[in-house]
């Protein structure tokens, strides 16, 4: 993560897994107000929904572990330098521990929703642990830095830690809309912010670099940090917008009877998946 690429990836991950929550909390909610929303509203087919999200979760947690260990200049799974008596490549080694609980998290709620072996609210209190353990490395992770880069890390802890408690207050009011939709805004937020932090820390070539000692600068990023979390909370509100005109346009289309249909085949599907 020392390295433009490196905040990329991350700022990559979360900002599809924000968008991916925002749409599909908006669509939850929207067909939830319209029961006759049709087939896609069934228990069965948001079970599919969650074991294809943790899928992904595991995958893009693994990427990044990978990625960490193997790129050019890892550790390559060497923690100790015994030559040097030194630790080997420790920031590489925290990051991959941040993913490391991610992919724990999205092996948790593929154990949930493919199986009964443990009970619904596990996958949002270990989403939750994963997010306290993000924002725990990060906060002990800028000793001896300039001003700026603690600066703009510090900025990210917000995020973070507000992730962290959106999960565990979803333990206990899961299905709450406002919460769902909280957790993917500050979800995009981590990610459009890591995106900034390596243009600030880590310019691509051509770019003019940052004074890492200069007070403006600080004062500048702050004001920035509250920009991305304007345009954040406008990316939930229209995806949630075109998410609730989509389901009210498919309901208008769908003739009286068709309707009636699409309502019997759900209460059959969601009597089979309680038995």
């Amino acid at each position: 993560m020392g390295n433009f690429k490196g905040h990329a990836l991350p700022g990559t991950l979360f900002l599809i897994v924000g968008l991916w929550w925002a749409g599909k909390f908006s669509f939850w909610y929207a067909t939830r107000r319209n029961k006759g929303a049709g087939r896609l509203t069934s228990r069965a087919t948001q079970r599919r929904l969650e074991v294809i999200e943790g899928s992904v979760i595991l995958s893009f947690s693994m990427i990044g572990m990978l990625a960490e260990q193997f790129a050019v200049g890892g550790p390559r799974l060497h923690l100790y330098d015994y030559a040097s008596q030194h630790w080997d490549q420790l920031m590489n080694w925290q990051h991959a521990t941040m993913y490391l609980f991610f992919g724990l998290a999205g092996a948790v709620s593929l154990t949930v929703h493919a199986t009964e072996a443990a009970p619904l609210a596990l996958d949002r209190m270990m989403l939750g642990i994963a997010f306290f353990t993000e924002g725990f490395l990060f906060l002990y992770h800028l000793h001896g830095r300039t001003m700026l880069d603690v600066h703009v890390h510090q900025l990210l802890l917000y995020a973070i830690f507000g992730g962290a408690l959106t999960a565990f207050l979803e333990v206990f009011h899961r299905g709450n809309v406002l919460l769902e939709l909280l957790r993917a805004t500050l979800c995009l937020l981590q990610g459009s912010w890591f995106w900034q932090i390596g243009f600030v820390l880590y310019p691509p070539s051509g770019l003019a670099e940052w004074d890492q000692k200069d007070h403006n600068n600080s004062m500048f990023i702050t004001m920035c940090y509250c920009w991305h979390f304007a345009f954040a909370l406008l990316t939930v509100t229209v995806v949630y917008c075109t998410v609730s005109w989509v389901v009210r346009a498919r309901l208008k289309r769908t003739p009286p009877m068709e309707m009636g249909l699409l309502k019997t085949t759900d209460k059959e599907q969601e009597s089979e998946d309680e038995i």
